[in-house]
């Protein structure tokens, strides 16, 4: 997306509401908390009949995501509703689903325990090879760019145009991006999921997902799975949502912008750093081509455990298991089971001064 589309579709976002009002009516979205609401002979709204169908925070929260994915939104509560109500959506018994091997876990473990029993077979592939895998019998490819937790690129163009000519739909977990930093659908594939946990959301107080799609049928299929299997989230986190992402432009803007600053203070001090921004990293041009920014996400490797929960210790680095908050914080990845060494820190820049948060990192790097 480029910058005058991004400031678009921020404003979009940020009226999404206003735009519509009448004299007397509150500026900031209600919170709508019912299960149940009066009904007459005529036909109801769709987010006024029943709580596990829709409600009136969840279809604003949806309609603020869409101006951000730029597509049609369906919210879950959390992101991996929304993969596993993809894979659901796109497979079926004798399918093949393919999936990062060294990408978000628990994607490998929806395919493993709950869809292989059922018929469906997971494919692991590296995210670096899925460009090139095969497709024979595959209804469904996902794919995250960059990478989860490895910052690798791959091109969503080339390998969206593989899948529509085999007949496999592509989605990308385009969580580390958001939409203002990224539009896979604008780059060909068929579904976006995300965990608005992280950045949408970027106050490290909710859990909740979404999927985003041009393709009326899939939608309709994604919504049917969400109301007849009570995946609908609750009307309190839709509404913490909305809050949320009218300052998500704002917020990228200085996590990316930190990102940046602490990257080259530590490539400056010969760490191996591994972000999509710097032109040493092997997929630099892709990035820059399909990202409107390299993001606010990196990794750096240290020498061992011990030396990066030092490097954490003396800088005041929080150490936690997500990203995308106002925090910068970082996570040990190979504690989880990573294919990474055990130094790996994935961290995650947050919205703090940069000099203040330049000092701390250099306060940790001293250390080593």
């Amino acid at each position: 997306m480029t910058k005058p589309d991004a400031d678009a579709a921020a404003m979009r976002l940020l009226h999404h509401r206003t735009a519509a009002l009448a004299v007397g009516d509150p500026v900031a979205e209600p919170l709508v908390a019912t299960s149940t609401f009066r009904l007459g002979d005529g036909d109801p709204a769709p987010d006024a009949i029943y709580g596990r169908y829709a409600t009136a925070n969840v279809e604003a929260a949806e309609g603020r995501l869409a101006h951000v994915e730029g597509a049609p939104c369906i919210l879950f509560p959390a992101g991996m509703g929304a993969i596993g109500a993809t894979m659901l959506a796109c497979a079926g018994a004798g399918d093949r689903v393919v999936v990062p091997s060294d990408g978000y876990m628990h994607s490998r473990v929806v395919l493993r325990d709950i869809l292989a029993p059922l018929g469906v077979e997971g494919v692991e592939v590296p995210t670096l090879d899925l460009p090139d895998a095969d497709l024979d019998g595959v209804a469904l490819v996902l794919a995250e760019t960059p990478s989860n937790p490895g910052l690798d690129v791959i091109d969503v163009a080339a390998l969206a145009e593989r899948c529509r000519a085999a007949g496999t739909r592509l989605a990308v977990d385009n969580t580390f991006c958001t939409g203002f930093l990224q539009r896979p659908l604008d780059l060909g594939a068929d579904v976006v999921v995300s965990a608005d946990t992280k950045a949408a959301g970027g106050h490290s107080d909710l859990i909740l997902g979404h999927a985003a799609t041009r393709d009326a049928a899939l939608g309709d299929r994604l919504r049917a799975i969400r109301k007849f299997m009570g995946m609908i989230p609750g009307p309190f986190e839709a509404w913490m949502l909305s809050r949320s992402l009218e300052t998500l432009e704002v917020r990228l803007d200085r996590m990316c912008a930190n990102a940046a600053a602490v990257v080259a203070s530590m490539a400056e001090a010969g760490l191996p750093v591994s972000w999509p921004g710097l032109p040493s990293h092997p997929q630099h041009a892709l990035a820059m081509r399909q990202m409107r920014d390299p993001g606010y996400v990196f990794g750096v490797t240290l020498p061992d455990r011990a030396t990066a929960m030092r490097f954490l210790d003396r800088s005041g680095i929080l150490s936690a298991t997500s990203f995308g908050g106002t925090h910068t914080s970082a996570d040990r990845r190979g504690r989880w089971g990573d294919a990474v060494p055990e130094g790996y820190l994935r961290i995650s820049a947050g919205i703090e001064p940069t000099g203040p948060l330049l000092d701390a990192v250099r306060r940790g790097m001293a250390a080593l």
